[in-house]
């Protein structure tokens, strides 16, 4: 009875590619508001539409190729044993696939038929065991296609807004429902951790809106406390309170109906002219039990795994080895499970992770050595009784190594810093920013003439993430203006290209300068200074004034 309609609506949404808005209409959902952040559950989302450059990273990510064609033709029912037959069955929300607010988000994906193959065909090793966990807890199973409109199933998806992992937590959030976040690990990415904790987020959602799941799935995008609000505003108006009446975010009114999109095409893909990828129904994942930290080498040549699919499947861990407190597992596929757990049984504790017997040199403290050896200060201390931070020279330490150098754990956080770091914008040359004490991501964009977003992402990082005195940035300036930056280290004003020697550099006055000072920073003099921006004997300089100085880049070896 309904096919007619819904070929219908196929036929006029494939003629209108032509004008499918490009960026806030894509699958994204890293999309939520500032107002929403509430104390008793934060929502999951960091706020602003990034669609577009969700969809950038998706077309650049691996697309597997099994070696054959296993695209179900158009016009025949999938196979039995395809998994999207058994997700089909658990369909519990409201079916709205000829609401003309749907339509749209269905025609974004009729014109970008790609666009689900790859998400899909990436997402299929996590598919059944998330499915399973959908299921054993008797939720709908549309909430497995929610990381496709969260993250397109991009296990290392970071937002702007600092939100991660394939369901997008932003860490408050994530650490309001125990997903672990330090140097070692990062709970958010986690697929076990992070699927647990989403779907436990949704329930609670789903049972504070009284059992509805637009409303809960808009409470997970924006907040519930933004829903809560805007339904109490249409309470005192007299208005419905049904999802599609509210006052919402604009991402969000856009959120829930890309859900409900996907929910149509995976119901309906032989009316729609759509190719799923085929998934078969069975494991293809399998969780293994360690009892301790464990080299992702070590464990990437007991699987007889690369050990970039080692972080594919367990893309939680920051390092290159597992948080030495935990969590001890690991996510493998299930034919390579068995032979790993046998090759972990027969090997020797010292040889799960390498040790160093470091002497400590002159001057050396334990930060210097974490550095060195890639671990953390905490571990040196637990792991050689040390309490406090004091360590003479002459003794000695032992240190977890890695096996391998940092380059062969190509996708550990440091690599993935270091590999976007090295790309950057044609025509521009790159430069290493040494961060000062104050500075700040606002303060770096003003100094270089660049934008917050584009030096957080060349950097790996969102706007929003802090900067530490002696990380090493990377800022891509225009070719021809990179001398001048010889400075930008030191300067905390914006500069101006003058000369390949001297550089004209506006200071920002800071609390505590003086003209001397600052001309004892810079190599200058005070009469230069008050020359140069025409101070009297007797002016005085405020915190926030700029001073416009002309130093010698070759010459800069004052105080910072």
């Amino acid at each position: 009875m309904a096919w007619p309609a819904v070929l219908l609506a196929t036929a006029f949404l494939v003629g209108g590619c032509g004008s499918l808005p490009q960026k806030d209409d894509s699958p994204s959902g890293i999309t939520p508001d500032g107002s929403a952040r509430v104390a008793d559950a934060p929502p999951a989302h960091d706020d602003g539409p990034v669609a577009k450059r969700l969809l950038d990273m998706e077309e650049t990510a691996p697309f597997p190729d099994p070696g054959v064609d296993r695209h179900i033709p158009v016009g025949e029912n999938p196979a039995s044993n395809d998994i999207w037959a058994r997700v089909r069955s658990g369909f519990a929300m409201p079916d709205y696939r000829h609401d003309p607010r749907i339509q749209p988000h269905i025609q974004w994906h009729l014109c970008r038929e790609d666009f689900l193959h790859r998400v899909t065909a990436r997402a299929e090793p996590l598919l059944y065991y998330i499915l399973e966990e959908i299921e054993a807890r008797e939720l709908p199973t549309e909430l497995l296609l929610l990381p496709i409109v969260e993250s397109a199933y991009l296990p290392f998806a970071y937002s702007p807004g600092r939100a991660a992992g394939i369901w997008q937590f932003i860490p408050s959030t994530g650490r309001h429902f125990g997903l672990k976040q330090n140097w070692w690990y990062d709970g958010r990415r986690d697929i076990h951790a992070s699927t647990q904790a989403a779907l436990d987020y949704l329930q609670q959602l789903n049972e504070r809106f009284d059992g509805d799941w637009l409303l809960a799935l808009a409470a997970y995008n924006a907040g519930q406390g933004t829903v809560a609000r805007a339904i109490q505003r249409n309470e005192r108006l007299g208005r419905p309170t049904d999802f599609w009446s509210l006052d919402l975010p604009r991402e969000t009114r856009h959120y829930v109906p890309k859900l409900l999109a996907l929910q149509a095409l995976v119901e309906n893909p032989w009316a729609y002219h759509v190719e799923l990828w085929p998934v078969p129904d069975e494991p293809w994942l399998q969780r293994v039990e360690l009892d301790g930290q464990l080299d992702l080498a070590v464990a990437a040549r007991l699987a007889e795994l690369d050990i970039e699919d080692i972080y594919q499947l367990n893309p939680g861990f920051n390092r290159w080895a597992t948080d030495p407190e935990g969590p001890h597992y690991l996510l493998l596929p299930a034919n390579r499970a068995d032979a790993f757990m046998a090759g972990l049984a027969g090997l020797d504790a010292e040889d799960r992770v390498a040790w160093h017997r470091h002497r400590i040199q002159s001057g050396e403290t334990l930060s210097h050595i974490a550095t060195r050896y890639r671990t953390t200060v905490a571990m040196l201390q637990q792991t050689n009784n040390i309490r406090g931070t004091n360590i003479r020279a002459g003794q000695h330490l032992l240190v977890p190594s890695a096996t391998r150098p940092a380059s062969g754990y190509s996708l550990s956080a440091e690599q993935r810093r270091s590999n976007t770091q090295a790309s950057g914008p044609a025509g521009r040359e790159r430069h290493a920013h040494v961060v000062n004490p104050g500075d700040t991501f606002w303060a770096l964009s003003r100094r270089y003439g660049v934008g917050v977003p584009e030096l957080a992402r060349w950097n790996g990082m969102a706007p929003g993430d802090p900067i530490r005195p002696g990380q090493r940035l990377t800022v891509w300036l225009p070719r021809g203006q990179g001398v001048q930056t010889a400075v930008a280290g030191q300067a905390p004003g914006g500069l101006q290209h003058v000369s390949a020697r001297r550089q004209r550099v506006n200071y920002s006055v800071r609390r505590g300068d003086s003209l001397s000072s600052i001309g004892r920073r810079f190599s200058v003099s005070v009469a230069d200074i008050r020359r140069w921006n025409n101070l009297g004997n007797g002016n005085l300089i405020r915190p926030g004034q700029t001073l416009t100085l002309h130093v010698d880049v070759t010459n800069q070896g004052g105080e910072t």
